[in-house]
């Protein structure tokens, strides 16, 4: 683990440097960012205010290696900041994440203006690299082959006030033909119980009211001590945690979804029936390609276990189109499965080459125009159930926790937003009481579209709570101070879509 002298900088506080984190990809890095902000921040650094668009004294790229042209698309963005550093003396500009792990000898080699690349292993050395980059005038590239320290040990800035991220676990143990994850994140490591559970209550001792549960294969959690009932165990003692009020986590493998992780979703009140698994292709032969260690059987069994003990779960899903040897007959074992598992909502990608896959080599590369047609089929029979899922719930009434920033238009219609159990996105009226983000309403629904519910009646009731309290004091605080700096995914459970992202952190 990273002492807390490694992580000290020398910062002038008298004039406290700007940084901004540029955040690509997963959930995980996500994660890793509000560590690299509490970092920096601990450091001496303030936010840079919002828009600054890389005029600050730090700026950090947290880089992701599953997008297609992830390459392409970081050197445009560092070739974009090379006049503006050259015209800043003291500017510095860090590359982490897992695009440095991978291509750590040629970063520095194709911008020589960078001054720190570092990995996904050892994060909380960012400050300290950066002082000896700027004392001995040279580059500072460091990459660490395994785990220094959980991110969850590190200090923090997270965006919400209400929710948070927990890390119980990184790395993964699969090989998944299309997904470089496990090279640049190593093997699955976890973390121990007792500390999940201690940061937990002590998030909740701030304010925060909903966690969720974060790993690239979270249900393998126990893997380490042979403990397959591991995962189950932490849910249900998520459960006894007082003031914890709502429990998610991504994302879930069947391979290892087991009976008692059902059980305890379905017996833990704090738990929400909220599902995301990936599916990926809905072909057993397209599985075995992907080396995904499932089939179709065993998927389709796990979603009728899940709507029998909890008949209202939300579930969703990933799924990657052409992949290569993608027959239209294996297609339409992926459109079955669709058909049979009434997915709240999918997120749908066209396989791309993802540079250091095995799957980038295969034969039977689907022609583009092939591709395009499939995932137009998909994405169409996804959009119908989704509609036809969500006016399901016109007229239930639903406790919803007000959200902050989910609803772009809630300005204008004089709404304000907030999430279901399930995680559906739901806008309702804006009542004339006070409403903060981390409140609890209760609404009715009244109409349905494929992505979001409208309540447009008066609210039902308004529950202030700790978090809103919470809320209030933060937003309080920043006011006397610079705003902060999105990290790129500060959606706590279902992230959007990443349309580049599939196979990555996360998504197995």
């Amino acid at each position: 683990m990273t002492s807390s002298s490694d992580r000290s900088t020398a910062v002038d506080v008298s004039s406290p440097k700007t940084y901004e984190v540029r955040t690509y990809g997963c959930q995980m890095n996500v994660h890793d960012s509000e560590r690299l902000s509490g970092l920096l921040e601990e450091a001496g650094y303030v936010p840079a205010p919002e828009g600054s668009d890389g005029d600050a004294d730090v700026v950090v790229f947290n880089t992701c290696a599953v997008r297609e042209n992830a390459d392409n698309r970081l050197y445009g963005n560092l070739g974009r900041l090379a006049p503006r550093k050259a015209s800043r003396p003291g500017m510095q500009i860090a590359v982490g994440g897992c695009l440095a792990q991978k291509d750590r000898d040629t970063i520095v080699q194709k911008a020589p203006w960078v001054d720190v690349v570092f990995g996904t292993h050892n994060i909380g050395k960012l400050p300290v690299l950066l002082e000896r980059a700027r004392v001995q005038e040279e580059a500072q590239v460091e990459i660490a082959e395994s785990l220094e320290a959980f991110p969850s040990t590190l200090p923090t800035r997270r965006e919400s006030a209400y929710a948070a991220w927990v890390s119980i676990s990184v790395g993964c143990n699969n090989t998944c033909t299309f997904c470089i994850v496990p090279a640049l994140r190593g093997k699955e490591k976890d973390r121990r119980t007792g500390d999940i559970l201690a940061e937990i209550e002590a998030l909740v001792g701030e304010g925060v009211s909903e966690i969720t549960l974060l790993g690239q294969n979270v249900n393998a959690y126990g893997s380490d001590i042979g403990d397959r009932e591991a995962f189950s165990k932490l849910l249900r003692a998520c459960g006894s945690i007082e003031g914890l009020e709502r429990v998610r986590f991504t994302s879930p493998h069947p391979r290892d979804f087991t009976d008692d992780v059902i059980e305890a979703m379905a017996e833990t009140p704090n738990v929400m029936p909220q599902l995301h698994m990936p599916l990926q292709s809905g072909s057993d032969t397209v599985l075995k390609a992907m080396r995904r260690s499932y089939r179709q059987e065993r998927y389709l069994g796990i979603i009728e276990k899940v709507r029998a003990a909890m008949p209202d779960a939300a579930i969703s899903t990933d799924i990657i189109v052409g992949f290569p040897g993608e027959t239209e007959e294996d297609f339409e074992q992926t459109m079955h499965v669709v058909r049979q598992a009434r997915f709240t909502n999918a997120f749908t990608f066209q396989y791309s080459k993802r540079p250091g896959t095995p799957a980038a080599t295969m034969d039977g590369q689907i022609p583009k125009e092939v591709v395009q047609s499939r995932y137009e089929r998909l994405v169409a029979l996804q959009e119908e159930i989704s509609w036809e899922e969500n006016k399901k719930q016109v007229g239930r009434t639903l406790e919803l926790m007000v959200a902050e920033g989910e609803g772009r238009k809630d300005g204008a219609t004089h709404r304000l937003s907030g999430r279901a159990p399930d995680n559906r996105l739901v806008h309702f009226t804006k009542p004339d009481q006070e409403v903060r983000p981390g409140d609890v309403v209760t609404v009715e629904i009244t109409y349905a579209a494929p992505h979001h519910l409208l309540a447009e009646g008066a609210v039902l009731d308004v529950r202030r709570t700790r978090a809103g309290d919470a809320w209030e004091k933060r937003n309080a605080a920043e006011a006397a101070k610079p705003a902060g700096v999105m990290l790129g995914l500060p959606k706590i459970g279902i992230p959007e879509p990443l349309p580049a992202a599939t196979g990555g952190c996360a998504a197995h």
